[in-house]
């Protein structure tokens, strides 16, 4: 089929799976770098403990491949008596990944921080909670807003893991699957997909390109 006919058959059909990839990117996303931020304040804790944990949790879900994720949550976690939906599943495998990257990202923007404005929020009797609320995290945010860009963008291609599990409504790689199994979309089918996730990927990166340049730090 052409482009024109795919499009006019099943142009509502991308459209609704064009809005379920923006709305899982924009929850994944913002999950994710509120858990990233409280990983990274426990890796940078004066509590041991709590440290050690935090850099667990970033080595493991760093490393592990989103779709061994998935399918631990949506076969395995069923014989510990832990059932949920298969959006709930998704939305935590596209969560829990991407926050893990968040916190390097954020530790990469916290060493550009210099060590006398620590030394000197300390000698203005700041605890370590102002210490980071005032000081560390507004500055390690702004500095981390080109990676964190990347992974917007990453944890909108991460969502293609709901193509996996029968999610309705089905988002843009699902889509494919879909049309191929009620019409003969072939390659033309990815390819509306692919111009769809490249279309905004380049919208975020204008975006972030934009924020960067309001919020950078001169140094």
């Amino acid at each position: 089929m052409s482009i024109l006919e795919l499009l006019s058959q099943f142009g509502d059909k991308y459209w609704l799976a064009l809005l379920t990839t923006w709305k899982l990117t924009t929850v994944s996303f913002i999950l994710a770098f509120l858990a990233g931020v409280v990983i990274t304040v426990m890796r940078i804790c004066p509590i041991k403990p709590l440290r050690n944990l935090g850099d667990f949790y970033v080595q493991i879900f760093r490393n592990i491949p989103g779709s061994a994720l998935l399918i631990l949550l949506v076969y395995a976690f069923p014989y510990l008596k832990m059932v949920w939906s298969y959006y709930t599943c998704v939305l935590i495998a596209t969560t829990i990944i991407p926050s893990a990257f968040c916190s390097e990202y954020l530790i990469a923007g916290i060493n550009t921080i210099e060590v006398g404005q620590i030394e000197a929020a300390r000698s203005l009797g700041m605890n370590f909670g102002k210490i980071i609320k005032n000081v560390v995290l507004p500055q390690a945010i702004r500095s981390s807003v080109l990676p964190m860009t990347n992974l917007l963008v990453a944890t909108m291609l991460t969502t293609a893991l709901a193509s996996q599990v029968p999610l309705k409504p089905t988002e843009l790689t699902g889509i494919v699957s879909y049309i191929n199994t009620h019409a003969v979309g072939g390659v033309t089918a990815f390819l509306i997909s692919a111009v769809m996730y490249c279309a905004t990927a380049v919208v975020i990166g204008q975006i972030g390109n934009l924020i960067d340049r309001k919020v950078r730090i001169m140094r």
